[in-house]
This record gives C-alpha cells, sequence and structure tokens, in this order.
C-alpha cells in the first residue's frame, strides 16, 4: 500500500481526528526519506478535494469540515449547483458567492445552511480545484482600448476582457475561441486572447462549427496527420491482392444513408444446401492504412469516433481515407477483414470463419430502395437490381430470424423517435422529422449486431486484449425504485432479485401500444447504466448478450480499429502472442477503451446541441401556434411536451396558474394541490409556442387547453369519423 492509499485509509477511520503533517508521519510511521512522498500526497489530495487543510494546518475529509466537493453547474441567471456524492442534495450557490467559479468547475464548498424542511442545503465556492472551461466559444466586440467576448454558453454569464494586443485580427462580429489568461473573480471578468477565428457570426454553418469547437471537438488535422495520408495509396497495390482471398466477383452490396459517403460495412447472403444461411460481413480493413503509433493513429484515437452534425460530419479519419480508399465504394477494389458465419434457422451461429479479404461491392444500395423493393415491390427498382433480389429476400429472412432470437433471449428494445433535420443552401432548418426506421435499417443493425457478438466471443475465448462493448446491470437500487413504481401502475418486474433483461422486456411487451408506454419506457431508460467500452469483457445487458464489440465500424469508431488491428496480428500469428505483447495490448486498451467511451459522450452532446439548435431555428418562426403533443419529462420546475416532429419545449410551472403544483419524484409526475389535477409523462397536451430562445437553444410552451377537454374533444372527434 503506498502513502496515498494509507493516508485514505487513515481518514476514512471513523475515529479520525485531523492530524498536523507532523502527527501524520509519526502515525504512519514514514521514514525520513518518505517525507517529501507524504508532503506532495498531501498536496495533491488537497487539490484534488479528498482532503482539506484547516487553518490549524490540520487534515480533514471535507465532510468533517462541513464542505463538500463537486462539479458546479452555472444557471444563465448566475447561480449554481454543487453535486457531490457525500450530499443527499445538490448545493445551491448564490450568485455573490459562486467567486470566479464557472460552469463545470471542480469546487470545494462550505456549507453555510443545512438542508430544512426539503429545501437544498446552502454553499460558497472556497476554491476551484480543476478549471472545466479553459477555452470559450463566442462572439467579439471590438471598442477602442480594449475588446470583449459574450460566450455563446450562457451558463457562462459574464463576458470576457480582451487586450487590444490580444485581439490577433479579430473585428466586431467574428465567431472565436478565446483562451482564458486570467480567471475570473469577485471584483473581476475573466481576461482572454483570441486564439482562433471561426468567422463571421451568421456566417452559413458557423453554428456548428462553434458548438463542435465548444466541445473541444477539433475540425481540422494537424500538419503531421495530413502528410501521413498523402503517402497512402490511393488505389489497392496488386501484391496486397495476392495475400488475401479474392472476393471481387461475389454478389456484395452496401445498404446506407442516402448521404452516406464513409462506407465501412458490406454485406451478402446465400442459402447453403444444408437449409442454413450463409452470412458474410465484409469490413473495412482500416487498420492496413492506419499504422498503429502512427500520427494518424494517435490523432484518431484522441477523437475516439466522428461526430455527425446535422448536415457534416467530423470525420474520425480524414476524408481521403474515410470517403476514399477505406470505404467500400460500389465497382472499386477494397481490402476487408471478412467475416463468415453459418446460421441455423433458430438464429445460432454454427460455425464462423474471420479472414483477410479483397473485395469489389457490386451495388451501393440504400436503405429507402432496398425497402421499397422488399415492401412495396417497386417494379423499377426490382428490374434495375433483378440480379440481387433473390439476396434482398433472403436478407429480410435471415434478419427477421436474427431479431426474434434476440428478443427471445430478453435483448431490450426502446422505440424512442429519432430526427431527421433538412437544412437549405443557408444552413437553416426548413424540416424537422421522425426519421422512418424501415426493413432495411433492421437488416444491417441484426447482421452487424450478429458479426459483433461473433467476434468478441471468438475473442474472449482466445483470451487475447481487446476492447468490449458493455453494458452493466442496472443498480438494484434504481430497479428496486422502478418496481415500485410499476407497482402503481399494475405491473412488477419478474426475478428482481436475479434480474434478468427479459423480465425488463417482458414489462416493455406488456405495455406495448398502451398509453402508459412512454412513461414506462423513460423510467426504465433512466434506471439503465450507460454503454461504454472497457478492455475487461462484463458482457452487455440491454442485449442479453454474453460477449458483444464494436468490430464493424472502423473508420468512424475508434474502438472498432483497435480491435481490427488485434485481429489482423492473431491471423498472421496463428491465434498465438507472446506475454509481452499480450501485456502492452492489454494496457493500451484499458487506455484506449477510456478514452472512447469520453470521447463518444462528448460527440453524443455536441450532436444534441446542434440538434436543439436547429430545432429552435425551426420553431422560431411560429410564435403563437398551437400544437399537440405528448408530455416527455416532468421536473420540479415544469414538464416537457414533445411534438410529432420531435421538437421539444417547456412549460414552465409558473404559467400553470390554477393551482400550486407538487413535483412527485417517485411517480414522474406534477399534482395539484387543490385540484388534484396531475401531468405525468405520457399525457397529450396542447400547448401554445410562446418562446423560442435561439442562443439558449430552448422553447416555451404555455397549455392552451386541459387536456382532460382534450381528451374529450379528440374522442368525439374519433366517433363523428
Amino acid at each position: 500500500m503506498d502513502i496515498r492509499e494509507r493516508i485514505i485509509s487513515i481518514t476514512e477511520e471513523y475515529s479520525y481526528k485531523p492530524l498536523t503533517i507532523r502527527e501524520l508521519t509519526t502515525l504512519l510511521e514514514v521514514k525520513d526519506e518518505e517525507l517529501s512522498f507524504l508532503e506532495g500526497a498531501l498536496k495533491h489530495m488537497e487539490t484534488e478535494g479528498i482532503l482539506v487543510r484547516t487553518s490549524k494546518g490540520k487534515y480533514v475529509r471535507p465532510e468533517m469540515a462541513n464542505m463538500a466537493v463537486g462539479p458546479i453547474q452555472i444557471n444563465q441567471r448566475g447561480f449554481g449547483f454543487v453535486s457531490s456524492e457525500k450530499e443527499d442534495k445538490d448545493i445551491f450557490i448564490p450568485p455573490s458567492y459562486t467567486n470566479g467559479a464557472m460552469n463545470m468547475d471542480k469546487v470545494l464548498v462550505k456549507i453555510k445552511k443545512s438542508s430544512l424542511r426539503g429545501r437544498r442545503p446552502e454553499g460558497e465556492v472556497v476554491r476551484i480545484l480543476n478549471r472545466a472551461n479553459t477555452r470559450i466559444i463566442g462572439s467579439f466586440e471590438k471598442s477602442r482600448y480594449f475588446g470583449f467576448v459574450t460566450p455563446d454558453d450562457r451558463r457562462i454569464p459574464s463576458d470576457i476582457f480582451i487586450p487590444k494586443s490580444e485581439f490577433n485580427g479579430a473585428v466586431t462580429g467574428c465567431k472565436v475561441v478565446v483562451e482564458i489568461v486570467n480567471w475570473p473573480d469577485k471584483r473581476r471578468s475573466a481576461e482572454g486572447k483570441v486564439v482562433e477565428i471561426l468567422g463571421n457570426c451568421g456566417e452559413p454553418g458557423i453554428d456548428i462549427i462553434s458548438i463542435a469547437k465548444s466541445h473541444g471537438i477539433e475540425t481540422e488535422f494537424p500538419q503531421e496527420v495530413i502528410e501521413q495520408v498523402r503517402t497512402i495509396p490511393k488505389v489497392v497495390e496488386e501484391d496486397e491482392i495476392h495475400k488475401r482471398r479474392d472476393l471481387r466477383g461475389r454478389s456484395i452490396v452496401t445498404i446506407d444513408g442516402d448521404d452516406a459517403k464513409d462506407l465501412d460495412d458490406a454485406v451478402e447472403v446465400e442459402k447453403l444446401p444444408n437449409g442454413n444461411y450463409l452470412l458474410g460481413v465484409h469490413i473495412a480493413d482500416v487498420s492496413h492504412y492506419v499504422t498503429e503509433g502512427s500520427p494518424l493513429d494517435i490523432n484518431a484515437a484522441g477523437r475516439g469516433t466522428s461526430v455527425y452534425l446535422v448536415d457534416r460530419v467530423i470525420p474520425m479519419l480524414p476524408q481521403e481515407l474515410s470517403n476514399g480508399i477505406c470505404s467500400l465504394n460500389a465497382g472499386e477494389d477494397r481490402l476487408a477483414l471478412s467475416v463468415n458465419m453459418e446460421i441455423d434457422n433458430e438464429g445460432s451461429v454454427v460455425n464462423h470463419e474471420v479472414y483477410k479479404s479483397v473485395i469489389k461491392v457490386a451495388e451501393r444500395m440504400t436503405y429507402k430502395d432496398v425497402t421499397r423493393i422488399l415492401i412495396d415491390e417497386d417494379r423499377h427498382l426490382i428490374e434495375k437490381y433483378k440480379d440481387h433480389i433473390s439476396h434482398f429476400k433472403l436478407m429480410k429472412e435471415l434478419c427477421e430470424i436474427l431479431r426474434a432470437k434476440r428478443i427471445r433471449r430478453g435483448s431490450i428494445d426502446f422505440d424512442f423517435p429519432e430526427v431527421k433535420i433538412t437544412l437549405d443552401n443557408r444552413g437553416w432548418p426548413v424540416k424537422v422529422e421522425q426519421y422512418e426506421v424501415s426493413i432495411s435499417n433492421k437488416i444491417i443493425e441484426e447482421f452487424m449486431l450478429v458479426c459483433n457478438e461473433t467476434i468478441a466471443e471468438r475473442m474472449f475465448w482466445a483470451n487475447i486484449p481487446f476492447i468490449y462493448r458493455i453494458h452493466e446491470k442496472p443498480d438494484a437500487e434504481r430497479i428496486e425504485a422502478l418496481n415500485q413504481f410499476l407497482h402503481g401502475l399494475g405491473y412488477s418486474i419478474r426475478g428482481i432479485n436475479k434480474l434478468h433483461p427479459r423480465a425488463l422486456q417482458e414489462v416493455m411487451d406488456r405495455i406495448r401500444g398502451k398509453s402508459e408506454e412512454l412513461i414506462v419506457s423513460t423510467v426504465m431508460l433512466r434506471s439503465m447504466q450507460h454503454a461504454k467500452y472497457s478492455h475487461r469483457d462484463e458482457g452487455h445487458f440491454g442485449l442479453a448478450a454474453e460477449h458483444y464489440c464494436h468490430f464493424t465500424s472502423p473508420i468512424r469508431r475508434y474502438p472498432d480499429l483497435f480491435i481490427h488491428r488485434v485481429i489482423s496480428y492473431m491471423l498472421k500469428n496463428n491465434f498465438i502472442m507472446d506475454e509481452r505483447k499480450h501485456k502492452k495490448l492489454d494496457q493500451l486498451g484499458e487506455e484506449r477503451a477510456k478514452i472512447s467511451s469520453d470521447r463518444e459522450r462528448t460527440a453524443e452532446l455536441a450532436e444534441r446541441d446542434v440538434e436543439d439548435l436547429k430545432k429552435v431555428e425551426f420553431m422560431s418562426d411560429k410564435l403563437g401556434e398551437v400544437f399537440e403533443g405528448t408530455i416527455s419529462s416532468v421536473t420540479s420546475f415544469g414538464f416537457f411536451v414533445q411534438l410529432e416532429n420531435t421538437v421539444e419545449g417547456l412549460v414552465h410551472i409558473d404559467s400553470l396558474d390554477d393551482d400550486y403544483y407538487a413535483f412527485d419524484a417517485a411517480h414522474y409526475c406534477l399534482i395539484g394541490e387543490r385540484t388534484k389535477r396531475v401531468f405525468r409523462i405520457g399525457d397529450h397536451a396542447v400547448v401554445k409556442l410562446v418562446k423560442a430562445d435561439i442562443l439558449s437553444r430552448r422553447l416555451d410552451f404555455i397549455l392552451e387547453e386541459e387536456i382532460r377537454d382534450f381528451y374529450k374533444r379528440t374522442k368525439i372527434k374519433r366517433r363523428r369519423r
């Protein structure tokens, strides 16, 4: 046990009393030569907020000094909330007590008022432990002697002062990136310097780039990466073809969205004489071009994933690769890592093979066209693709078999709508609608799922260092709370003490199509853990899969690229790996898995922010209009209503002036104290749009009429029809 661990062990004991460094030295029996290590450990633990040093020089845990540590979330009006694992409720921080803390900074807080009568405790920031905002995006304005930047993020309420010497070419109306030089305090605002000019405010696309930059997503590649890309051949080299299995004469197709350019998976299906299906999944062999430890590889590892922002992609790999030599473009020779799976009529993989190949995709199909062939029986398309029609029908058959097996074993399917946003050439949204998931989407989904499982299981039993996609079991307390909630609706979770995902899927099956479907789906999803990457195989709860990984998208996900490289090594060395290589890859896999999980979360937040922005812009010319929707979320300050096109807005509790409404957290609803009127997830609502704030990306609704009256009116209309 090192000094740090010994300090933590002692200070966490119930009987621990505050001690000076001299007293800790004696208690820990620290030798003279170890004293510098003790001093360094204590200093670092202070910086991290694990320990606090009192005015008398004694070290205590924060809670012993009536303090707490956690990230602060700043509201647009300047006040904040600090969430701490040691406190049951968030700590309220008045504007005058934030003391220079900025949104999401990790802070040490002194609690001034304890939690009374259900109210939050109140505190003051006494130390900022870690700054979250080193660079800020905003609009620049120039005056005679200085400039200032108004942050795009409304949770940073103060402008940033820019000395004249630090304009660096910025002029009024520019969207800029500012690096903080001096942090704010009680008396002065933050001071910074302009490090990048993104463009003019209002210029098409600048809003999306600004959001990407605010999340630390780089839109350009460094020079050493660009130079490496120039050395990569634009066509498959003949020498490499001879080293691989040649599949260029087979009926292999890609099926993707209309506008997809980074095509990393291709498929084929045939029926075997024994009645089984042979599914071939061919994935772009990106690892052949992106070599381990190269500038391209290191940059891709830092990015973790491609980011899809409505009308553009910020790729993990430069477009020369992602849309070029690595993309499985129809009619072009391409290198692939292929998996052949023999699948029986029950959906079980009874045999499989992994190998290197060279392919030439026969057709570049779209989801729309394959669906029109299989469902609409479009004569023109059937004639156009007559050589592949039998294969498409086999794909549909196999998809349904695989899906049925997955559902039987307990895989949980949530049916939340996805959005499709169409922009004009100015970057303005002209259409917001639900994205239609068709049979062709499901074909590719099921094929990729079974391929990912097959690869993960193979590598697990080979005991090879790997990156798995894991989804841990839900927290027991959350499941107990979910079960209590379901009891109120007349449902229950079977086998709650030894929870299997099938038990949750059974609940989903029972509520399908009922009025409570949305609220049960929402609450159940909130009870789940987040899926993530790990170098340890812990299974995937949501898919009810013992082994799972991401193998099928190496162009846009780094974990896929990492495991392609591992598989390529194993194929070359007959699945033999020496201990030194094993240890190195295991350590690297652990590091890469964590970074990839973090970058995935960042990408999701950026994608959501861009979608929210475009939805608010789309609604901004519809003030005063009335819409029908569904309550999608309920909070202590109101409820959110989602329209059919997935646009969501807030009905603030202050606008409900017919009663005093209390938030029932256990049942996810607002209840009127006098009228007993209830607003809960899944209820219908008729609302009027009263505010569309583009800067804060927020829509405000008010109720146009009572929900009960709406029910009555719609029932009458239905009878008349």
